[in-house]
C-alpha cells in the first residue's frame, strides 16, 4: 500500500512539474532541472528548444563560467567619458537635408557631405567605425538636431565610463572613473562608480552615435549586419586631459585592477602632442606598482602614424592585456607590417587562421619572454560571430569562463536580456576553420556541446567561443566594452605577474 502510494506522489508531481513546462516555457532551464531533481523523479526532462544548437551551446556556456579563485576588489578606470547621443543614422542624414551618394572613408570629417560619405561607407561593410569631427560650429549644429531628435536616447559613453559602469554592476566591486564628466554624464552613471571631484566638469562632451539596423538601406547602399557609426568634436578627450587626475587617483585607490581607454581620440591632435601624451602614457603605467594588471581597450582608428608610435613607443610593452575587434586588429597587423598586412580589408566573417596568426604576432613580437621585459600576456579579440583569447602560458587562469563570459554578454546585452534567449538568438560562427595559415594549423570542427575551443602555439594558449548573435539587436554601442569587460571580471592574474 506504502509502495502504491509513493508510486502515486511520484506521478501526481511529476504531472505538477510538466504542467510548469506548459504554463511557464519561458522558466530558465536550469530552475526546472533543479525542481525535478531535487524531488528525485530521474533524469530531469530537456526544456523546450533545449535541443537547438543556440539552447546546447547556452547551456554549456552556463556550466563552463565560474568565478576566479581571486577575484578583482577595486578596479580604476579611465580616461574618456562622454554622454552618447544615440539614434537612427538614416533618420539623422534625412533630417540634415543631406541625399544618398557615393560612400566613401574619411579619416577627419570636415563637413555634413563627409559625414554622409563615411556614414554609408561602413553602414554597405556593416562595420563599426569612429572618426573626428574637426569643426566646431558645425559639430554643434549637427548635435543639437540629434539630440533633440524624436527617439534620440542619452547613454554613458566613452570606452572607460562605459567599462566602469559594467564593472559597477558588481556591487562588491569598488570602482573608480576618471574622465570629463559633466553633469549629464554624472547623472546617468551607476552609483557604484566613484568620480574624483577634479574629474568634474561644468560641460558634457558629446558622441553621436549613428545606428543602422541589419537591412537597412541608403541609397544604393543595404546594411549586411546592425552596427554603427560614431563620430564627435572631443577636444578634452582628444587631449587625454584626465590622465593626471587618473594617475593621481591610484596612490590613493589602491586598485588591484587598472583599465586604460581612449588612446585612439588623439587622432585629432598634432603629432607632435601625440608623441608627448604617449611618452606619458608609458611613464604613467610604469609608476603603477608591480603585480597591478593594466588593460588597454583599443577602439577605431585610421591614423597608421599614430597606432604605430602605440605600439612602438612601449605602450603594448607596458600594459599587461589588450582589448580589440576585428577592424582595429587588421589595421595595427597594417600599420606595423605584421601578418597578413596586404589583405585590404576582411572579407565577411574574418578568417579564424589569419586572426589567430595576428594574435600569435603580437604576442611574439610585443609580448613577455625570457628575452623581452614586456608585460603585455593577454589578448582579448572580438567580432560578431566569435571572440578569442590568447595568453602567453603561466600568466593568467580562468580564461576559458573569461572567453565565454563575454560572449554570453555579447547576446544579453545586444538583445537586452538577462539571459540568453535562443528564440531571439542565432549561431552564426564558422563550422569548420583552420587555426593557422602561417603554420601547418588543426583543422577545428565546432561542436555546440563543447563551445571553448582550446589550442596552443609555442608558449601561448588560444580560446576560442563562437558568439550567440542577436537577430534583432536593441543597442550595439558599448558591446566591445561589455565583453572586455565581462572577460576581465572572469579572469585571474597568478600572484608572480
Amino acid at each position: 500500500m506504502a509502495l502504491w502510494r509513493g508510486s502515486a506522489c511520484a506521478g501526481l508531481l511529476a504531472l505538477a512539474v510538466g504542467c510548469v513546462f506548459l504554463l511557464e516555457p519561458e522558466l530558465p532551464g536550469s530552475a526546472l532541472r533543479s525542481l525535478w531533481s531535487s524531488l528525485r523523479l530521474g533524469p530531469s526532462p530537456v526544456p523546450p528548444g533545449s535541443l537547438s544548437p543556440e539552447g546546447r551551446l547556452a547551456a554549456a556556456w552556463d556550466a563552463l563560467i565560474v568565478q576566479p579563485a581571486r577575484r578583482w576588489r577595486r578596479v580604476a578606470v579611465g580616461v574618456n567619458a562622454c554622454v552618447d547621443v544615440v539614434l537612427s543614422g538614416v533618420k539623422l542624414l534625412q533630417a540634415l537635408g543631406l541625399r544618398p551618394g557615393n560612400g566613401r572613408d574619411h579619416a577627419v570629417l570636415h563637413s555634413r557631405n563627409d559625414l554622409e560619405e563615411a556614414f554609408v561607407h561602413f553602414m554597405g561593410k556593416g562595420a563599426a567605425a569612429e572618426r573626428f569631427f574637426s569643426d566646431k560650429e558645425a559639430f554643434h549644429d549637427v548635435a543639437q538636431i540629434a539630440s533633440e531628435f524624436p527617439g534620440a536616447q542619452h547613454y554613458v559613453g566613452g570606452n572607460a565610463a562605459l567599462i566602469g559602469q559594467k564593472f559597477a554592476a558588481n556591487s562588491d566591486l569598488k570602482v573608480l572613473l576618471c574622465g570629463p564628466v559633466g553633469p549629464k554624464l554624472h547623472e546617468l552613471l551607476d552609483d557604484n562608480v566613484f568620480v574624483p571631484p577634479e574629474s568634474l566638469q561644468e560641460v558634457d562632451e558629446f558622441h553621436l552615435i549613428l545606428e543602422y539596423q541589419a537591412g537597412e538601406e541608403w541609397g544604393q547602399f543595404k546594411a549586411p549586419h546592425a552596427n554603427r557609426f560614431i563620430f564627435s568634436h572631443d577636444l578634452s578627450n582628444g587631449a587625454m586631459n584626465m590622465l593626471e587626475v587618473f594617475v593621481s587617483s591610484l596612490e590613493e585607490f589602491q586598485p588591484d585592477l587598472v583599465v586604460l581607454s581612449g588612446l585612439h581620440m588623439m587622432e585629432g591632435q598634432s603629432k607632435e602632442l601625440q608623441r608627448k601624451r604617449l611618452l606619458e602614457v608609458v611613464t604613467s603605467i610604469s609608476d603603477i606598482p608591480t603585480g597591478v594588471p593594466v588593460h588597454l581597450e583599443l577602439a577605431s582608428m585610421t591614423n597608421r602614424e599614430l597606432l604605430n608610435s602605440i605600439v612602438h613607443q612601449q605602450v603594448f610593452s607596458a600594459v599587461t592585456s589588450l582589448g580589440l575587434n576585428e577592424q582595429e586588429l587588421l589595421f595595427l597587423s597594417q600599420s606595423v607590417s605584421g601578418p597578413h598586412a596586404s589583405l585590404s580589408s576582411w572579407h565577411g566573417v574574418p578568417d579564424v587562421g589569419m586572426v589567430s596568426d595576428i594574435l600569435f604576432w603580437i604576442l611574439k613580437e610585443h609580448g613577455r619572454s625570457k628575452s623581452r621585459a614586456s608585460d603585455l600576456t593577454r589578448i582579448h579579440f572580438h567580432t560578431l560571430v566569435y571572440h578569442i583569447l590568447a595568453t602567453v602560458d603561466g600568466h593568467w587562469a580562468n580564461q576559458l569562463a573569461a572567453v565565454a563570459a563575454g560572449a554570453r554578454v555579447a547576446g544579453t546585452q545586444a538583445c537586452a536580456t538577462e539571459t540568453i534567449d535562443t528564440s531571439r538568438v542565432s549561431l552564426r560562427a564558422p563550422q569548420e576553420f583552420m587555426t593557422s595559415h602561417s603554420e601547418a594549423g588543426s583543422r577545428i570542427t565546432l561542436n555546440p556541446n563543447k563551445p571553448v575551443v582550446e589550442w596552443h602555439r609555442e608558449g601561448i594558449s588560444f580560446y576560442f567561443t563562437p558568439v550567440l548573435v542577436c537577430k534583432d539587436p536593441i543597442r550595439t554601442v558599448g558591446l566591445g566594452d561589455a565583453i572586455s569587460a565581462e572577460g576581465l571580471f572572469y579572469s585571474e592574474v597568478y600572484p608572480h605577474f
